[in-house]
């Protein structure tokens, strides 16, 4: 019996089209003679819909990102939670009946961004005991946010970039002293983030203390909770993680290297997505022998101080005296054939639709949380 994936996608984040491309990669891509494919969107209102498995209807289209459409069928979760060697029954409402939709044996969250990547989807999969693709409730939580994965890292030994996190009443209260301190004690240029987004959206350089203050309201329009960041004379590095089989320890990459040209001010959403400016990727990196095996294993270390399973692209810095720090951890890193998590893995043998089916086998036999 073949294996019946349902692929869950959209979303109610800023990276609602980014996702749905993504899943318009792996629609194309997954092996038809292995799995069969229901595709599940979840409407920027967070409607779940039964949606087209056609992976042309969710590419882009002169520079615009599919969505989802919230009109479809609804899509229901099962009534009770999943047994071991049961399918997962998925119903639909058609015409107002309910209707039974497809058995499936695992789900694969393809949501980047809050509401999906964050822990609050895979705690609803995991009150069902539904098997999925990815990261649990605990390590998605932690590696979203990114002041928590600092934290984590940290305690673990592992070095990331220095900068401070400041909340919006904080702001509001006292945003004269936030801005005194961080003159005092961090140098320009700054980079502000929201904590707990993604894709760059809501990120600005600011080279000038006159520019943070539009800055901070552009970051606070994502997310309550904003880290701002000393920027670094470094080079950005990136490196694919995959758990191991059986218990072993995780498996990585060769890293790859981003290189911005001086037309960007840095690596931003419309350059990742949409061909603005000039971005080179190098796959891999040209660095030492020696640099490359400890971004190596700092990507493992942080895979798994963070407890994080099936896959991670892990996001680094390296200064011109060849220090690793850690910027930033993604659980379910953008997955079209050109993304740079599928094409770390293509560069180490390991093709596109290989690596579809390795996370997929590897999600059927995972363990949940507690019984």
């Amino acid at each position: 019996m073949r294996t019946t994936v349902a692929l869950l996608f959209g979303g109610r984040s800023g990276e609602h089209g980014i996702s749905c491309v993504t899943a318009g990669g792996i629609l194309a891509a997954i092996d038809r003679e292995r799995f069969d494919v229901i595709a599940v969107g979840i409407s920027r209102e967070g409607r779940w819909v039964h949606v087209s498995a056609d992976p042309s209807d969710w590419t882009l289209v002169d520079g615009r990102t599919p969505e989802v459409d919230p009109s479809g069928d609804e899509v229901l979760l099962p009534r009770s939670r999943h047994r071991p060697g049961e399918r997962i029954a998925l119903r639909t409402v058609v015409d107002g009946a309910v209707r039974e939709l497809a058995e499936v044996d695992v789900v694969w969250p393809l949501l980047h961004g809050s509401y999906g990547e964050d822990g609050t989807v895979q705690g609803m999969l995991e009150m069902l005991d539904i098997p999925y693709v990815g990261s649990g409730v605990l390590a998605s939580a932690a590696a979203m946010d990114k002041a928590a994965t600092k934290l984590v890292l940290r305690s673990a030994g592992l070095d990331c970039a220095p900068g401070i996190v400041v909340h919006e009443d904080r702001w509001a209260a006292d945003a004269h002293r936030v801005a005194s301190y961080l003159r005092r004690n961090h140098p320009l240029p700054w980079f502000v983030k929201p904590s707990r987004a993604g894709s760059s959206l809501g990120v600005t350089r600011v080279s000038d203390p006159a520019e943070l203050e539009a800055a901070m309201k552009d970051a606070f329009a994502e997310d309550p909770k904003v880290l701002v960041e000393e920027g670094l004379e470094a080079r950005e590095i990136e490196c694919g993680v995959l758990q191991g089989r059986d218990g072993g320890e995780p498996s990585t990459t060769l890293p790859g290297e981003v290189k911005v040209g001086d037309d960007l001010d840095f690596y931003d959403y419309e350059a990742k997505y949409f061909g603005k400016g000039t971005v080179s990727i190098d796959v891999p990196a040209a660095l030492p022998d020696g640099v490359l095996e400890e971004i190596r294993e700092t990507a493992r270390r942080a895979f798994s101080a963070l407890g994080l399973e099936g896959l991670a692209r892990v996001d680094m810095f390296v200064t011109p005296d060849h220090r690793v720090l850690i910027n930033e951890v993604n659980t379910m890193p953008g997955f079209t054939p050109y993304s740079m998590f599928p094409v770390l893995w293509e560069n180490m043998g390991l093709g596109y639709a290989d690596l579809i089916a390795e996370l997929i086998e590897q999600a059927r036999t995972r363990r949940l949380g507690p019984r």
